[in-house]
């Protein structure tokens, strides 16, 4: 059976893919670098950033992909005009690329997964999300690395990162003058092999036979410059020591947070119902799909907007008897998102809510004060990462028969309240002021 003098359609169509996406990653990267340290294109950069983690997933994937494809259907024969050491060389430049296409992707996610940023030489953990369909997971093995060796290899993957970007225009540069070459001078098949608009115009030659030797000499070849560069890139630098003891940048101070005096859920916990005011005053059931916790910030110098999905409360209220009013609400913290998929996943992260290990937020009231009409003020403790914090909730508070709508909003200091420090201590990235909004509607309970 003879075969193919050319390539098949799915082999064409994975290398262009592959080709014109690795190009178009190493530009949009250049631009990012600079962007990303301009207020004007700080979050076209960060939106940039996260569409380039995930191209060069997809990248990995269809390399990948026509490695195997390879493998199942061989390439077709060079020319037997071609010299030995032009097979070689054209072989081993193929292999370079297939390397080089896993590579550059395999070490840009090492490097976030360090939680480490090389550039200002701090902790900067931001979450990897595929297009904003799922979370990529960061590799764990370099998660529960001490933070010096992360350090170390984010230095060392981000700088191999870019030489090996580099590695490629430079295989580029020569693998498109070859092809050029052979259609113009020598006027064999070898460009019309991967261009189907070309006419085949070659004598059908016989398939390479320099078994394995250019396939290891251009891995060998990649994987030098990869490690060696890595190894030029680790940090000089002694482990900068404000990174040795992670506390908030401020004290905790007496700061107002997200967790007001009711929220939605059908059932108190055991826990709510102990802590409750006496049974003298009235219970109110909250009405979960006309309330609402969210919250606002900046982030990059662009607006954002979020809510607590879940959270449940135990109110008695009565305005006669504030002195035995009483609320206790119990937070998600996993349950919070902004609908934009990064940010909901970096909310998760240790150094944010780390619902892993503490999945609830609680704000206890511990007095009820009337202001004058319908304003009042409640004085609670927050309690948020094992630690808790005085806060001050004004709100204000609408009674007619048995319904009740409350309305409150507060200011949440996240530097004080240990949110995100790690990352961004200075508030260059996530503003230090998140203003939360309460809005509850609740029924007497009969």
């Amino acid at each position: 059976m003879t075969r193919s003098r050319r390539y098949t359609p799915v082999a064409i169509a994975l290398h262009w893919l592959i080709a014109i996406s690795l190009v178009a990653l190493i530009f949009v990267g250049w631009w990012m670098g600079d962007a990303i340290e301009k207020p004007e294109t700080r979050a076209a950069a960060y939106a940039a950033f996260q569409l380039h983690k995930a191209f060069g997933v997809t990248v990995l994937v269809l390399t990948f992909a026509r490695l195997a494809w390879r493998l199942m259907n061989p390439p077709p024969p060079l020319t037997t005009a071609m010299p030995a050491w032009e097979r070689f060389a054209a072989q081993a430049t193929h292999a370079a690329f297939y390397t080089l296409a896993i590579g550059i992707p395999l070490a840009g996610l090492v490097y976030v997964s360090t939680g480490w940023i090389a550039h200002d030489d701090r902790p900067f953990s931001v979450a990897t999300s595929y297009f904003g369909l799922f979370t990529i997971p960061h590799l764990p093995f370099i998660e529960a690395m001490a933070p010096e060796a992360r350090r170390a290899l984010a230095f060392m993957s981000i700088n191999a990162h870019g030489k090996m970007a580099w590695g490629v225009l430079i295989l580029l540069a020569l693998h498109v003058g070859a092809a050029l070459k052979h259609h113009f001078v020598d006027k064999d098949d070898v460009l019309a092999r991967m261009v189907p608009v070309l006419k085949l115009q070659g004598e059908p030659g016989e398939p390479a036979r320099d078994g394995a030797a250019p396939f290891l000499a251009g891995v060998a070849a990649v994987l030098a410059l990869g490690v060696g560069t890595a190894l030029i890139g680790a940090p000089e630098k002694p482990f900068p020591a404000a990174v040795e003891a992670p506390a908030p940048a401020v004290a905790p101070t007496p700061l107002p947070d997200a967790a007001p005096a009711v929220a939605p859920a059908a059932a108190t916990s055991a826990e709510t119902e102990k802590a409750a005011a006496p049974a003298a005053v009235p219970a109110w059931t909250v009405d979960p799909g006309a309330s609402r916790i969210e919250f606002e910030g900046q982030h990059a110098g662009k607006g954002f907007k979020g809510r607590f999905e879940r959270w449940s409360a135990d109110i008695r209220f009565d305005p006669d008897k504030l002195d035995q009013s009483k609320a206790v609400v119990t937070i998600e913290t996993g349950s919070a998102g902004t609908g934009d998929s990064t940010q909901t996943a970096s909310l998760k992260d240790a150094e944010w809510f780390g619902p892993a290990k503490f999945p609830t937020a609680r704000f206890e009231t511990t007095r009820i004060t009337a202001l004058g009409g319908e304003k009042y003020e409640a004085r609670g403790t927050l309690t948020i990462k094992g630690k808790s914090y005085p806060v001050v909730l004004p709100f204000t508070l609408e009674i007619k028969g048995g319904e009740a709508e409350m309305r409150g909003e507060v200011t949440l200091d996240r530097i004080a309240l240990d949110l995100g420090v790690g990352s961004d201590p200075t508030a260059d990235w996530v503003s230090r002021s998140i203003v939360v909004e309460v809005r509850v509607k609740a029924k007497r309970a009969a």
